[in-house]
């Protein structure tokens, strides 16, 4: 039986924790908040971030991040992509090199722009790493409900071998060897999520939508390009399939911080009603400075950095968009 440990024990944290009980693993559940762990332990449900939903009891909880490392053959880092790099540093010295870690963090880190995984590269030298990025609500995966989702890897070997460790008859996991086109993939849809959320809050209509999601998915793919991602990983599970969900599902973060923002509400309001962290936000802005010194038109991107991060006129943002000139599709 592989031992994994999960590191976060937010929402989607705790819906690995299930899944990987489900693929027959042994798992440990770190969490941040001892009360958090306290509550996993004692009441098999993690009240804080994903209530209603019974934790498998052989999930052992702890909030002493060593124990946790020590008990994991595979390392499945699921903690906010603003706090990878920390986490990954006290890691660093309580495990060993040979002990693969997964990212499942979804994001790139404010102010370097970076992707995930050249912060764990940083922050973790030296070890097998892949990325996990697909359409997966954490409430869906826990309850076991079926799933799909990438798993990136640049050495196909590990990649498969992960895929057998993680993957079940309901999480089916794609292998795929295009590691930044997952992560670009994965962080960005957040912030086209808001963009989507603002134009349902805002009342502008489903054709809107529908064009925004589409012209959305340029923006990613143009930047992925860049990046030297292929076009086609887009197409797949962490590209227009993540996109899709998180655009149009209630249960996203980001689309239903957008609904919000539309329809009126100060964006700090409803910052301080949520527990959660919503991902979409800092990288609005990480995603806009990678754009700009790639030389890469984002102007949906550019458009929600500016609504959250500088405090721009919704309305005076979506009329610049629809002002921009007529243009070839392909651009």
């Amino acid at each position: 039986m592989e031992r994994v440990s999960i590191i976060g024990a937010g929402a989607w944290g705790t819906a690995l924790a299930q899944a990987a009980r489900r693929a027959g693993c042994e798992v440990t559940l770190w969490a941040h908040n001892p009360e958090v762990a306290e509550t996993l332990a004692v009441h098999q449900e993690n009240r804080h971030y994903l209530p209603g939903i019974p934790l498998d009891p052989a999930i052992r909880p702890t909030a002493d991040l060593t124990h946790a490392a020590e008990a994991g053959d595979v390392l499945v880092l699921a903690t906010p992509a603003q706090h990878l790099r920390t986490i990954a540093e006290r890691l660093h010295p309580v495990t060993g090199a040979e002990v693969p870690a997964v990212i499942a963090a979804k994001g790139l880190e404010r102010g370097s722009s970076a992707l995930m995984s050249a912060v764990l590269a940083e922050a973790l030298p030296g070890r097998p790493a892949a990325v996990l990025s697909g359409p997966t609500f954490a409430g869906e995966v826990a309850r076991g409900l079926p799933a799909a989702a990438t798993l990136a890897a640049e050495d196909t070997e590990g990649a498969a071998a992960l895929v057998e460790t993680l993957g079940s008859r309901a999480f089916r996991l794609y292998a795929s060897t295009d590691v930044v086109g997952a992560q670009i993939g994965g962080a960005v849809k957040n912030v086209v999520a808001i963009a989507a959320g603002i134009v349902a809050g805002r009342g502008l209509g489903e054709n809107a939508r529908a064009a925004l999601i589409t012209r959305g998915l340029a923006e990613i793919g143009r930047l992925a390009v860049a990046r030297g991602a292929h076009a086609e990983t887009l197409s797949g599970l962490s590209g227009l399939g993540d996109l899709t969900l998180t655009c149009t599902g209630i249960a996203s973060r980001n689309y239903t911080l957008g609904v919000a923002l539309g329809e009126g509400h100060a964006l700090a309001d409803v910052l301080a009603a949520r527990r959660s962290v919503t991902e979409g936000i800092h990288t609005a802005k990480a995603v806009t400075a990678l754009a700009e010194r790639a030389g890469v038109d984002m102007p949906i991107a550019a458009g929600v950095d500016a609504v959250v991060n500088h405090d721009a006129a919704l309305d005076d943002t979506i009329d610049a968009l629809l002002a921009r000139p007529f243009r070839s599709e392909s651009r």
